[in-house]
């Protein structure tokens, strides 16, 4: 088992896993690219051809979670529930306070068969993200510029798009608008009690505007909701270079499942009914807090063999090559052919350094930190 462990901390290890993931990505978005002239004879055929090519880069990440770092991941819900998850299009409120929280989201969604289709309400920034960026636009992925005068019609517009969309999904939405931080809580409590709302102790207040304008545009199309609070276990506080170093971690995820007729249609009631939702999540956090348990039954649905097979099948495509090339640049004995190779292999790193800093908690966006005016229909 040591000896596991530290093959799993070696930098040529990362490399491997970075570059495979960096140029089957690519690959994937030029094929994605390709799909663009079938749109035009059958939107429907693009859509469906593209949620397998989503599948193929989104399920590299969750293979690293779940086969190299070993992470488990335990479901808290109703019993009644369980059979309708990935059979209905829902719409999930995730907290968030962790860098890996979207990769245990994907985790979940792979095993109900949802994770190439599921969607997010994501900043506009990160469409310029290569590979996961890239992959979104074709998924039709929602993206906003947090300004909310734009984003009335833009989101609305992107929201209504998937009312024919041709398979089941979820739609992930952060209603709290960016990660949790000691900082960014101390300014939202001081909006709490500017409007007279009730302040939480693990949350930021949620952003209701949002959330009612995508219940809105959804409403008929969408199920229910899934009010879902992720944690893990022994107060870690798990990263995505430890998920590389291939720590292993523990994640609990509550799920209560809420019909989307019982939410309000009416804007000023959609943004009471999820403040008190909030304080209701506000109290399940504090229950775990002291319990290390949510309430209910739980279980662990089982990971899926085809993450591994289709991380070992883009593997083989992009390393034999690689293979390849090495070998020859070896036997030439070109110092200038050497050099190159060395450059080629320390800018693939710095580019996944990058994007894993994305994931940071202290690279986090700055949106949340300001006070907000005070606002007396209570909805932001």
């Amino acid at each position: 088992m040591g000896l596991l462990s530290t093959l799993k901390s070696l930098f040529i290890c990362h490399l491997i896993i970075s570059y495979v993931f960096l140029v089957s990505g690519i690959l994937i978005n030029l094929l994605q690219v390709c799909t663009l002239p079938v749109w035009l004879v059958s939107k429907q055929l693009a859509r469906r051809i593209n949620i397998r090519l989503g599948y193929c880069i989104a399920s590299q990440v969750v293979a690293v979670l779940e086969w190299w770092s070993g992470t488990e991941c335990t479901l808290y819900t109703d019993p009644k529930s369980y059979p309708l998850y990935g059979k209905e299009n829902a719409i999930v409120l995730l907290n968030h306070n962790f860098e890996i929280d979207f990769l245990c989201g994907w985790t979940f969604c792979e095993r109900f068969g949802v994770l190439g289709s599921s969607k997010v309400l994501a900043k506009q920034e990160l469409a310029y993200v290569p590979v996961i960026g890239w992959m979104w636009y074709f998924l039709e992925i929602v993206f906003c510029k947090r300004k909310w005068e734009e984003d009335r019609r833009l989101v609305a517009q992107s929201l209504q798009n998937l009312r024919d969309y041709p398979e089941n999904y979820w739609f992930l939405l952060f209603c709290e608008g960016t990660r949790f931080t000691p900082e960014k809580h101390r300014a939202s409590m001081q909006v709490a009690e500017s409007k007279g709302l009730p302040k939480l102790k693990y949350h930021l207040l949620p952003r209701t505007k949002g959330f009612w304008m995508t219940v809105q545009n959804l409403r008929g199309t969408v199920s229910a909701v899934y009010d879902s609070t992720l944690n893990f276990r022994d107060n870690e506080t798990p990263t995505m270079l430890g998920v590389l170093n291939g720590k292993k971690y523990h994640a609990d995820l509550y799920v209560r499942r809420i019909p989307l007729e019982l939410i309000p249609e009416e804007e000023k009631e959609c943004a009471a009914w999820l403040h008190k939702l909030y304080q209701e999540k506000d109290e399940l956090q504090g229950a775990y807090e002291k319990t290390g348990l949510f309430p209910g039954p739980k279980t662990s649905p089982p990971r899926q063999l085809r993450t591994l097979m289709n991380w070992l099948f883009w593997s083989c495509v992009v390393l034999y090559p690689l293979g390849l090339m090495l070998t020859h640049v070896i036997s030439s004995g070109s110092a200038l052919t050497i050099i190159a190779a060395v450059v080629v292999s320390s800018a693939a790193s710095v580019a996944v350094r990058w994007m894993i800093g994305q994931t940071e908690i202290g690279k986090g966006s700055k949106y949340g930190n300001r006070e907000v005016p005070p606002n007396t229909n209570g909805s932001s």
